[in-house]
C-alpha cells in the first residue's frame, strides 16, 4: 500500500466548498474511486492553522497509481483547474509506503 499525502492552503472563504470537494464523498474521491487500487481518502485539517489541510489518499502500490493517473490525466487535470481557486497553496508532501 502507498499514501499519497497533499498539504493545502485553503482560502478563507472557501474552506466549506474545500471541505466538500476534497472529502472521501468529493469529486476526487468518485473519480479514484473508479479504480479497485483506490482505497479511500482522509481529509485533515490542522488544529492551530484553521486553514491548512492534508489529504491522504490509499492506493494498492506505485505503478497502480501512476497507471490510474496517466489513463485519467484529462479528468485529473480537469478537477484540478476547477478546485485551483479554493487554495491559495498546494503541495505533494510525497508518496509514503506502508510498513
Amino acid at each position: 500500500m502507498i499514501e499519497v499525502i497533499w498539504e493545502f492552503r485553503v482560502k478563507p472563504q472557501q474552506v466549506a466548498e474545500f471541505q466538500r470537494d476534497y472529502s472521501d464523498r468529493g469529486p476526487w474521491s468518485v473519480l479514484f474511486g473508479s479504480s479497485p487500487a483506490y482505497h479511500g481518502t482522509k481529509l485533515l485539517r490542522d488544529r492551530e492553522d484553521s486553514l491548512r489541510f492534508l489529504t491522504i489518499d490509499t492506493w494498492d502500490d506505485f505503478a497502480a497509481y501512476e497507471s490510474f493517473r496517466a489513463e485519467h490525466a484529462d479528468q485529473y487535470r480537469e478537477l484540478d483547474s476547477q478546485f485551483e481557486r479554493l487554495t491559495d497553496s498546494e503541495r505533494l508532501i510525497g508518496i509514503f509506503e506502508v510498513l
